[in-house]
């Protein structure tokens, strides 16, 4: 089998590739897993790294990378140090350049009121890759992976994490 042919494939096939791709380690897997959970509205956010590493660590890629996406255009996933003085200076930054009281075409479009979260969704992105260094998330001491509801309601967040590597 050729670098890189194990493709994504379905839960009943996955954790025969995974014994095949640990007694092959010129293979390089990809893997994925999605799940969900609700957040408040505006500023709601969950540190998703132990879910993130715990997913790497299964796998057992020890080089990679993982790619970490939010389903949606109204959220948003970073790294930040996930504590309230962090989190509460982000959502400061957020306020001054996306308002939510500011005009927005999207509002007037649309009606829904939630065109300051489009906005912050893009600036911050729905999506982060991190490197997977011998066997572990290459993140700093105080970094942690967290996604953001940046929407004007609550919602639920779908998070779709792959895994790349060998």
């Amino acid at each position: 089998m050729a670098y890189g042919a194990i493709r994504h494939v379905p839960l009943a096939r996955r954790y025969t590739l995974y014994a095949y791709a640990k007694r092959h380690p010129e293979v390089a897997m990809i893997v994925h897993r999605s799940w969900s959970f609700a957040l408040p509205a505006e500023f709601g956010h969950r540190d998703v790294t132990p879910e993130v590493a715990a997913l790497v660590a299964e796998v057992g890629v020890t080089t990679g990378l993982v790619t970490v996406q939010l389903v949606g255009s109204t959220g948003a996933v970073t790294t930040i140090e996930y504590e309230s003085g962090a989190l509460a200076d982000l959502r400061r930054a957020l306020d001054q350049i996306a308002p939510v009281t500011a005009p927005y075409e999207h509002n007037q479009r649309w009606g829904d009121g939630n065109g300051f979260s489009h906005v912050r969704s893009a600036l911050l992105k729905t999506s982060v890759g991190i490197p997977v260094v011998s066997g572990a998330l290459g993140l700093g001491t105080w970094q942690q992976i967290v996604v953001l509801n940046l929407d004007n309601r609550k919602r639920t967040r779908e998070v779709v994490a792959v895994v790349v590597g060998e």
